[in-house]
């Protein structure tokens, strides 16, 4: 019992490493989330096309637009601190802490709009981030470390083939037709493949055992950030800077922590209670989502300008 005890506390204080680097590259999604939407928004769709649309004309337009690369860098220096805290603490503690960026978000808008975030927009951040709190402080509780199999690695890489060939197959058939809400989800469970493979090649790495296998996944990851990147870009020019950013910390989480339950078997120990807690949580979290999806956005004119 008190190897146990010992064991725990070294462990504990070890995860403790990588919370403050999660929630510093939480402030940076949100930022970058921010100045990308803001750009997206002053960037018109090209003659011919939909105002939602996002075409390869708008993109290249947009790639010349500093404000738009300053938020590209932020989202790219986000996700190399979301990974160096993966390298320190289990995924279930540190992907989750993102949830801080709806925070920010939600209030970083109120104030360059000079408008209340309302109290629908609050009642889906609350519900967001009470969703993803329960769901991870659950799985904390009841999650267990594994080591990373052949196994594990080719499963992950089949269901994230047939998540991709889904979501190209959604994006030809109806993009026309799917609101910010579509979009913004599928980069969530896109970005949430993202965040379970880079875990998986970090214990690969630091298990000695880094081969074809691991290089595949590390494709799979670039391949399945690249298409979250556009989605997310699609997304911008339907919704809120607040729905984008529920979408990358809420349904990313959700997605990650499910794959570490259900195809690593972190939570292969946990109690029927827990299993419970899990699927109600996570319904919480992903009707915050929605409810946010409702939520009017402000007349332009209203808000603050960043230029580049």
């Amino acid at each position: 019992m008190i190897q146990q005890a010992a064991a725990v506390s070294a462990l504990s204080s070890y995860h403790w490493l990588g919370i403050p680097i999660a929630a510093a590259g939480a402030v940076l999604l949100a930022l970058g989330t921010l100045f990308q939407h803001r750009a997206v928004e002053d960037q018109p769709a090209a003659a011919g096309r939909a105002a939602g649309s996002m075409g390869g004309g708008r993109l290249q337009a947009l790639v010349r637009r500093p404000v738009w690369l300053a938020g590209t860098g932020m989202l790219g220096a986000a996700i190399l601190l979301q990974l160096t805290s993966l390298r320190f603490s289990p995924l279930i503690v540190v992907q989750p802490i993102g949830a801080i960026a709806l925070v920010v978000t939600t209030l970083a808008t109120a104030r360059m709009t000079r408008r209340s975030p309302g109290r629908r927009a609050l009642t889906a951040v609350a519900l967001c981030v009470g969703g993803v709190g329960v769901f991870v402080a659950v799985a904390a509780l009841s999650a267990e470390d594994v080591e990373v199999s052949d196994r594990h690695l080719i499963t992950i890489l089949i269901v994230l083939a047939v998540v991709l060939a889904g979501v190209a197959v959604a994006f030809a058939l109806w993009r026309h037709r799917s609101g910010a809400v579509v979009f913004t989800a599928g980069a969530g469970i896109l970005f949430g493949f993202v965040a379970a493979l880079a875990k998986t090649v970090i214990a690969r790495l630091f298990q000695g055992d880094f081969e074809w296998l691991s290089l595949t996944c590390l494709a799979g990851l670039l391949i399945a950030a690249l298409a979250g990147s556009f989605l997310v870009q699609n997304a911008h020019t339907r919704g809120t800077p607040e729905l984008v950013v529920a979408g990358l910390t809420v349904i990313d989480p959700l997605v990650a922590v499910a794959i570490g339950i259900t195809i690593l078997g972190e939570a292969d120990a946990a109690p029927p209670l827990a299993i419970l807690l899990f699927l109600l949580s996570g319904a919480t979290a992903v009707a915050g989502v929605f409810l946010l999806a409702t939520v009017k956005k402000p007349p332009t004119a209203a808000r603050a300008s960043v230029r580049g």
